[in-house]
């Protein structure tokens, strides 16, 4: 391991935005900010969002920035990746945003049910041979349901067409509410939408920016479960 990620471990170690749990917290289900990131974290009774792999969290820090009304959590399994958004959330002194280093396939064990208004996957890996672990897969799906808010919202954001027309195929399947779908966000498609949407969406990730200069589309879709 690399001297700068050793140093970004122990760094992450000392900031109050970052929690990294051990697998005896996820196999016994203790973390204990689970049904009490509003009371106990945050300190308010604002909407909580979440994006699930959310790298350096950019886009967990630039929609926290934009809305400061609103609560973001970021999860990773990636130390090195988070500590970039943590970092920022430390140099700015936001109170809007949290951390937490993990695999997705636990999400259901940081937040309690109904605790979670809106789910973000942004440009999450399109697993091409292992259709079960797409964050967009009945199995995912079925964790999300079990921590979102009756009424609560998945956004996916991408640049792979595999992905994007798996997600609209499970929608269709599983009868699940497609609220917006665009196979080209950032061409005629945008100016479709309303002023919040555009907003929300012209965040773009380090990533985002690099598959749009390769010619890639930028793929969306919102649905309800």
């Amino acid at each position: 391991m690399g001297k700068k990620k050793l140093i970004r471990f122990q760094d992450m170690k000392t900031m109050d935005c970052v929690f990294e749990p051990d697998m005896k917290t996820c196999l016994e289900d203790s973390f204990p900010l689970k049904g009490k990131w509003r009371s106990d974290y945050f300190k308010n009774d604002k909407p909580l969002i979440i994006e699930l792999g959310c790298g350096k969290g950019e886009y967990t820090v630039q929609l926290a920035k934009q809305y400061p009304n609103k609560n973001y959590v970021g999860l990773d399994i990636k130390g090195s990746r988070i500590w970039y958004g943590a970092d920022e959330v430390r140099r700015e002194g936001m109170n809007n945003v949290g951390f937490v280093r993990t695999k997705v396939d636990f999400v259901e064990k940081f937040f309690a049910p109904g605790e979670v208004d809106e789910i973000w996957l942004t440009f999450s890996d399109p697993q091409p041979k292992k259709p079960r672990k797409r964050l967009s897969s009945e199995l995912f799906v079925d964790r999300y349901r079990k921590i979102l808010k009756s009424d609560g919202i998945v956004h996916l954001k991408t640049d792979n067409s595999m992905l994007f027309d798996y997600t609209l195929e499970q929608i269709e399947e599983h009868n699940y509410q497609l609220m917006e779908s665009t196979w080209d966000l950032y061409g005629e498609e945008m100016e479709k939408l309303d002023k919040e949407t555009q907003d929300i969406l012209g965040i773009k990730t380090h990533y985002e920016v690099m598959f749009e200069e390769k010619g890639f589309d930028i793929k969306y879709c919102k649905f309800s479960i």
